[in-house]
This record gives C-alpha cells, structure tokens and sequence, in this order.
C-alpha cells in the first residue's frame, strides 16, 4: 500500500455514524497517516508551510469529506486553497505534487436519484467535486477513484459493512 495521508474534514462528526465507521478502514495500516483538519485548525488558522512539508512526504492524498450544502466542508476548501497555491507550486520548474495520486471518499444524506440530472438536486455529486477534481489536476496529481456514500443518515450496520469492505479494498489500489 502507498504511503497515504487521509485529510479528513467533518464539521460535524459527532452527528455521523457513516463517517465514523468509515475512519475505522484507516486504523489498521502502517503506511496510513490520518489528520482531523476540523481538531488540528478549529480556529481555521491553517499553518501552510508545515501542511505543504507534511504531503510531500506521501504519494496517496486521500481527501474524506462529506458534502455539506453542495459543496466541501468550508475548512477544507480553505486548505486546498492555502496549501495548493498557485504561486507555490509554479516556484521553479518542478512541481512536487506532481506524480502523486489521490482518492476521494465522500458523503451525502441524499440518495442517488437525488443526485442525479432528473432528481430533485438537478446534479450529480461528481459535479459537485469539479472544485476539487481540478485543483488534483492542476497539480498533477492522479484522482484514481471517487468513492460516494449515499443516504449516509439513514444506513444500517450491514449497509455500512459493505461500505466499509468496499473502502478497504480501495484504499489497496495501486
């Protein structure tokens, strides 16, 4: 397994029994490092350079968010923006996110149809990424999966363990 950093991002953790039953999958590997960005920066003082030191030292990003008003949690589109910027990773000729590859594991209360062009949203949850899709590619940094959790309020213990099984073997992905 790559050596992967998980930025994960729930405002409101405590009210997410998907969210904290899916943490469990990071739990049992070596080369897993997991960060709370809600406990590290509850004041949203995002410290830039020592972000910018911790991912090169990865070669996976795993960005676990859920979508909250149809969009990223507000600290984390805050670190994206802080630490992906442009003028630090255009210094010199080499950008050293570049040949790193992400997933993104995701959230909604929602279910599928909902979130779909004939559904009551109007969108899909991948348009919703886009933000996030690029800011990936723009860096060079490889999305290999997008891994969506619907009806994330209303889900059983074996909906989730399903859910669960499905994450840990993506996170083998090579």
């Amino acid at each position: 397994m790559k050596k992967t950093l998980v930025l994960f991002a729930h405002p409101y953790l405590e009210h997410s029994t998907t969210n904290v039953r899916l943490l469990d999958c990071y739990e049992d590997s070596a080369n897993i490092t997991f960060r709370d960005l809600y406990e590290d920066y509850p004041d949203f003082h995002i410290h830039t350079f020592r972000e910018r030191k911790r991912i090169v030292d990865y070669d996976r990003l795993v960005f676990h968010f859920p979508i909250i008003w149809f969009g990223m949690p507000p600290l984390l589109k805050l670190w994206i923006d802080e630490v992906f910027d442009m003028r630090w990773i255009s210094e010199g000729e080499f950008n050293i996110l570049s040949g790193k590859d992400a997933l993104i594991v995701t959230s909604v209360g929602g279910s599928r149809s909902n979130y779909s062009k004939e559904g009551k949203y109007k969108t899909c949850v991948e348009e919703l990424l886009t933000g996030l899709r690029v800011a990936l590619d723009v860096n060079n940094i490889e999305l290999k999966k997008t891994f969506i959790v619907y009806n994330a309020d209303t889900l059983n213990e074996k909906q989730l363990d399903v859910y669960c099984e499905e994450l840990s073997e993506i996170l083998k992905i090579e």
